[in-house]
């Protein structure tokens, strides 16, 4: 199918998905005259790239652990055990930043608690 097909079934813009493909998450073939002929597996493939993007993952590490995922029709699904490894890092990143957001927000909320009462919001 070609790259518009893709995008109307998966929702994603067409430059997003030469943005995927750059970045080695899918790897349609090409035909003689330069069009790109993704399988039907790209579709899954991207509904798949999304979700771990949602997840917080860069596309990097992404492109690493693609391969080892697979979808049990409600939720991905790891299918190597050494990639548990950087998933767990990945989350760890993540749980740091949440509470460096989360210092930041109770900072924040000191500083508007501790101003005056100025003029009423309209």
């Amino acid at each position: 199918m070609r790259i518009g097909e893709l995008s109307r079934r998966t929702g994603v813009s067409e430059r997003l998905l030469r943005y995927y493909e750059q970045q080695g998450l899918l790897h349609p073939e090409r035909q003689p005259s330069g069009y790109r002929d993704f399988r039907e597996g790209d579709v899954d493939a991207v509904r798949r790239i999304r979700t771990l993007l949602s997840a917080g993952l860069p596309t990097a590490l992404i492109a690493e652990v693609l391969p080892c995922m697979r979808d049990d029709g409600q939720k991905l699904v790891p299918t190597c055990a050494e990639m548990l490894d950087d998933l767990n890092e990945a989350r760890d990143r993540l749980s740091s930043v949440i509470g460096e957001l989360t210092a930041s927000r109770a900072v924040l909320d000191e500083v508007i608690a501790a101003a005056p009462r100025l003029a009423e919001p309209v």
